[in-house]
């Protein structure tokens, strides 16, 4: 019997009413999720926790399900933002909710994070502590609830039509490409008054020298671009 099978199996036993039960709700440390992900159709349907905490069979199944699909490589996903998920959609009256990233190698952030703005170098996605999720026509209340649980990080893309879960530090943020194009202004501004210019390979370099920035340099950059996106807000 496979994996699937097994959890099928069990999920079936722990919702089946008995004569001593039947009446009785399910325990509140029973916790269920029924997702898809986008990238690989795949599903996961079933009891994920139980009164003795979560289930390794399932912990060990929403691994592979919620793999960088990139590269197909897994990591322990953290339970805390499965359980931050489930309850946002309990709070919203959401059955099932679609992944649309969960955890990245860190080669895969750093492809990513050259060809998406807004991916953070050290993104909780690393370490299997984020989940990037739509809820369909839930997906804003489900945000504005997810923010007030305040139980992690949850960002907001209403134009991409997702927002982020993790389990990291309590904050929130919003990308809605509003003041983007003034943001690339600025930017042009500085390339043409020699401030910042980029090499024949797209390296990004620093005043009339045109020496690649070192750290304290980057990350007085970084610290201009958060900036710049918390007036998008």
């Amino acid at each position: 019997m496979d994996r699937r099978s097994f959890i099928s199996l069990v999920s079936g036993l722990l919702a089946a009413p008995s004569l001593a039960r039947a009446a009785l709700p399910a325990p509140a440390s029973q916790r269920r999720l029924q997702l898809y992900n986008a990238h690989t159709n795949e599903t996961f349907e079933g009891y994920y926790r139980d009164a003795l905490g979560p289930i390794p069979l399932a912990m060990d199944e929403l691994s592979y399900f919620l793999r960088d699909h990139h590269s197909g490589a897994t990591i322990e996903i953290d339970v805390g933002v499965l359980d931050f998920l489930s309850a946002v959609m309990d709070a919203v009256g959401a059955s099932t909710a679609t992944i649309l990233s969960a955890y990245r190698t860190r080669e895969t952030n750093a492809m990513l994070a050259r060809t998406t703005f807004g991916v953070a170098d050290n993104s909780q996605h690393i370490y299997g502590r984020a989940l990037d999720v739509h809820l369909g026509s839930r997906l804003e209340d489900a945000m504005d609830v997810a923010r007030d649980m305040r139980r992690g990080g949850v960002g907001w893309y209403p134009h991409s039509g997702f927002f982020h879960l993790d389990s990291g530090p309590v904050r929130n943020w919003t990308l809605n490409g509003v003041g983007f194009d003034r943001l690339l202004v600025q930017v042009r501004q500085m390339l043409a008054s020699g401030g910042l210019s980029v090499s024949d390979h797209g390296q990004l370099l620093l005043g009339s020298s045109r020496q690649a920035p070192n750290a304290q340099q980057r990350l007085a950059l970084h610290r201009a671009i958060a900036q710049a996106i918390a007036g998008m807000r």
